[in-house]
């Protein structure tokens, strides 16, 4: 179970952000209502000037013509733009890139003229980027800085920005960069949500770690490490998948969990085979169903009891409330562009947003560990996520505190 990503035109992973370029541009005096200039979206008319404007401020790792056009035009972002007062040409940009399928917003680059020093310029810019994020439905909006970038550091953490990790080797010259982020919306205090991470080192073993996370959140007994992984997706396999490896299914996470002690309550749409569409073979779609009935057999010998009915936020919410964690089943499709049934951990909810541990990590999209750490998704579009398949397959996994272990299982 594996996600792809479609680059940005080949644009990559920021390591510009508020970057040594940026370090002096960016001011923190009181902005003068009188010199302030207004800021507005940026047209292809504002291309030759973007472009100008990049090569003014950045001696290299310089956003391209190609690029800015895509951005412009196709490019899941929203450049927004500070023309100077007689209209002629730029004193100031922000870029702001949106996640897909999620409502997490990266401000990606932030550029102020010399000419524009001393106006506040830098602090209204990233406010219209906030304010871009808010209207995008975003509930946090992220950035890299370099560690020794001392003026941008003062502005964003002025302006509510937090450390929340950090990447070493991240700047041509080996600086490490540290990570910020700014929650747009009421939401959990990261440092409250009770699941742990752990990244899934598998493609096929999403599900696995999912239900790590869940059981180490209830029981911090619980040691996170491959073996267990391993354990637990051979114990949770379907046997069969569209190709490769069979993935974790419902009733396999749910006997997992229960074979460890835990308080397990499975939430299932019907009553069919789990992914029984996904492969085509009769021979396969028979071993499939085997080895559902075996599970469901193990399951009610336990007493876990099968709830068949929707999974919906408010059902999930409710039983998170109560000291339970959800692991649920998603498809991938309107977060990765690449449909696959997918696990993820459920580690808080607000108004607005559920929030999810995604075990995967696609290190060589440039991705981190903390890219997929409580990611914020809208509840109307995680309604939509959490099925997969033509037959709509709904399924959770509520993992509560541990009772009595049974013999001959580790955790």
């Amino acid at each position: 179970m594996a996600k792809t990503e479609t680059p940005l035109s080949g644009l990559a992973p920021s390591r510009r952000a508020a970057g040594p370029a940026v370090a002096d541009r960016l001011s923190h005096d009181p902005v003068e209502p009188a010199r302030e200039p207004g800021i507005r979206p940026a047209t292809l008319d504002d291309l030759d000037a973007l472009v100008g404007l990049e090569q003014a401020c950045f001696e290299g790792d310089r956003i391209s013509r190609r690029q800015f056009r895509y951005l412009l035009t196709r490019g899941h972002a929203r450049t927004l733009v500070a023309p100077d007062p007689a209209g002629s040409s730029l004193i100031g940009y922000v870029m702001v890139l949106f996640s897909r399928g999620t409502s997490l917003a990266r401000l990606y680059s932030i550029a102020v003229s010399g000419g524009a020093r001393g106006l506040g310029l830098g602090r209204r810019l990233v406010a219209a980027a906030e304010a871009a994020a808010i209207e995008n439905a975003c509930a946090d909006l992220r950035l890299e800085v370099r560690r020794d970038n001392a003026a941008s550091l003062a502005l964003f953490r002025g302006m509510g920005y937090r450390d929340f990790g950090t990447i070493e080797d991240y700047y041509e010259d080996h600086m490490e960069a540290l990570r910020l982020q700014k929650s747009l919306a009421p939401g959990p205090d990261p440092a409250l949500v009770r699941a742990p991470f752990y990244a899934q080192t598998l493609d096929f073993t999403c599900g696995s770690a999912a239900l790590m996370m869940a059981m180490r959140a209830v029981d911090p007994g619980v040691k996170l490490d491959r073996k267990l992984e391993l354990r637990v997706w051979r114990e949770a396999t379907t046997i069969f998948m569209t190709s490769g490896h069979g993935g974790c299914g419902p009733y396999g996470l749910a006997l997992a969990a229960a074979h460890r002690g835990f308080e397990v309550e499975l939430l299932v749409r019907d009553t069919g085979v789990a992914f029984f569409d996904s492969v085509r073979s009769a021979d396969k779609k028979r071993v499939m169903q085997l080895v559902q009935e075996d599970m469901v057999k193990e399951l009610e010998r336990l007493q876990v009891p099968i709830v068949h009915g929707p999974v919906n936020v408010g059902a999930l919410e409710d039983r998170f409330h109560a000291g339970r964690v959800p692991v649920v089943l998603i498809s991938s499709v309107r977060i990765y562009a690449e449909r696959f049934p997918h696990w993820v951990t459920v580690t808080g909810f607000d108004e607005r947003f559920i929030y999810v541990h995604d075990p995967l990590v696609d290190v060589e999209e440039g991705e981190r560990a903390v890219d997929s750490i409580n990611m914020p998704i809208l509840r109307r579009d995680f309604e939509r996520m959490a099925r997969y398949g033509r037959a709509g397959l709904q399924a959770a996994v509520i993992v509560g505190p541990r009772d009595l272990k049974e013999p001959g299982t580790d955790v």
